[in-house]
């Protein structure tokens, strides 16, 4: 069985996310990449370029409101399949959306 590569997509100001990532393998099944962006329009491209290289799933963080949930769904464009973290208030954002900052 071939591994299927997924991602968790996290977003903060300050991420690069050609430094701050790493990938977690199991042996049979899952390549999963833990990637940051510091914005919506960044996550956008990400998962635009982790679609291209054969990503089927991504995971977004509850940083992520409802308007960048709808950026990455759209920048895919069924692509790959988007699934959600869900913070109403976000501890690790003062309690915000991600809509909000």
């Amino acid at each position: 069985m071939a591994n299927i590569k997924a991602a968790f997509m996290f977003v903060v100001p300050d991420a690069d996310p050609s430094k701050h990532k790493a990938i977690v393998s199991t042996p049979e099944v899952l390549d999963l990449l833990v990637i940051g962006v510091k914005d919506y329009q960044q996550a956008a491209q990400v998962a635009r370029d982790l679609a291209d290289q054969g990503y089927k799933a991504i995971e977004l963080c509850g940083a992520f409101g409802n308007l960048g949930v709808a950026k990455v769904k759209q920048a895919v464009g069924g692509k790959l399949s988007v699934g959600v973290v869900r913070f109403d208030n976000n501890p690790l954002l003062g309690f915000k959306s991600g809509d909000e900052i």
